[in-house]
């Protein structure tokens, strides 16, 4: 299908505020289920809000025919409420495997129903996910594609704005499998669908680096990545797929972007192995502080570089609390025990500078420059 592009200098006027990011707001949260484990969600609460971090993002895994939870879920989004109740906003993302996507209209209509459920009880849920990582075959059917993914988010969104309070319906793309090419391809699948509604609130995306210790501004040219570094890729895409339609664009005014995921591994320390199973699924690994690449420095600059990037409006680090199996990700600022990694402090730090806008976006490497309004006739 063919597109006429808005040229990219009037692309980059809307894109970029100047002079740039004065009372810049960016939400900043985990993935985390580590609440949706526990009878009280109070400590997991405590910790995030000793780290001024707001925000945590909870899976709810659905399965083919189910309209409302099943009790385990029910347990869940009852901890989920109780966190609501202390403050924290909750954001959820409800999915399962790739067999039992919603790929035809009856489980389209029985996922948008329980997701409907879902926040017709918990009206305060701060956003919902739907799916994850669509253009990923490890969650979503290949087979079915962008176009399958376009009428779950038509579908979902209309069901959930019928509702009588605010909703904030999210996408999901990976970094990896050629985010770019399938959100044209959603863009295709939405123009040719006739609809004169958006089908998203909110775009999300998982800028994952190659390793940890990839410095989060790294671009990917030539590839199919599309990580934190390659915003300007990320940013063409969407203005591809959906330029002159009734689903409004990420900029500056609207930051409608948000990063659903990105972390960075780090090594365990041996007085701590024994409560790690299994074998490092990242050969290049990070200690949590120190000189060169560390987390501390790596979250900094990934959380800076969100700040200062005009259309992202959040920014969330997977996970709180490391995983202990090594085959999984320990990217957390707490050991799988629960005691604080070293990068704790530097982090709540970095939450404290983004909270008092006191990110100079001039010595953010890899932010993008502000362009300069034209001049007045």
């Amino acid at each position: 299908m063919s597109r006429r592009l808005v040229p990219a200098a009037f692309l980059l006027l809307l894109a970029f505020c100047p002079p740039a990011h004065a009372g810049r707001d960016l939400r900043l949260g985990f993935d985390d289920d580590t609440l949706k484990w526990m009878m009280r969600p109070n400590g997991v609460v405590g910790v995030n809000r000793d780290l001024g971090v707001e925000t945590t993002r909870i899976t709810i895994p659905w399965r083919r025919g189910e309209v409302r939870p099943r009790r385990v879920s029910q347990t869940y989004l009852s901890r989920a409420a109780k966190a609501i109740v202390l403050g924290q906003d909750i954001v959820i993302a409800v999915y399962g495997s790739p067999s039992d996507a919603p790929t035809d209209a009856v489980s389209r209509n029985q996922y948008c129903s329980y997701v409907r459920h879902v926040l017709a009880v918990i009206p305060q849920i701060t956003g919902v996910v739907i799916w994850n990582e669509a253009n990923s075959p490890r969650y979503w059917p290949a087979w079915s594609g962008a176009r399958g993914y376009e009428r779950l988010l038509a579908r979902c969104w209309d069901a959930l704005h019928r509702l009588r309070h605010p909703v904030n319906v999210i996408d999901s793309t990976a970094s990896h499998y050629d985010p770019a090419g399938f959100i044209h391809a959603l863009g295709d699948a939405y123009r040719d669908s006739g609809r004169t509604r958006p089908i998203v609130d909110t775009f999300g995306h998982n800028p994952y680096p190659e390793t940890a210790s990839e410095v989060p501004w790294a671009t990917h040219p030539n590839t199919d990545t599309i990580g934190q570094g390659d915003y300007g890729v990320l940013m063409d895409a969407l203005a591809y797929a959906f330029q002159f339609t009734a689903q409004p664009l990420p900029d500056a005014l609207h930051p409608s972007l948000w990063y659903l995921e990105d972390g960075f591994q780090t090594a365990v320390p041996d007085g701590l192995r024994s409560l790690y199973r299994g074998q490092e699924n990242d050969p290049s690994v990070v200690p949590p502080v120190g000189d060169g690449a560390s987390q501390a420095e790596q979250l900094r600059a990934a959380v800076f570089l969100a700040y200062c990037q005009p259309a992202v409006g959040a920014f969330f680090n997977f996970e709180l609390i490391d995983d202990h199996r090594l085959a999984g990700w320990q990217s957390g600022v707490l050991y799988t025990n629960g005691t604080r990694k070293p990068s704790f402090l530097p982090f709540r730090d970095t939450v404290a500078a983004v909270e008092r806008n006191k990110v100079d976006c001039s010595k953010v490497a890899g932010a993008p420059l502000p362009v300069p309004a034209p001049p007045k006739p």
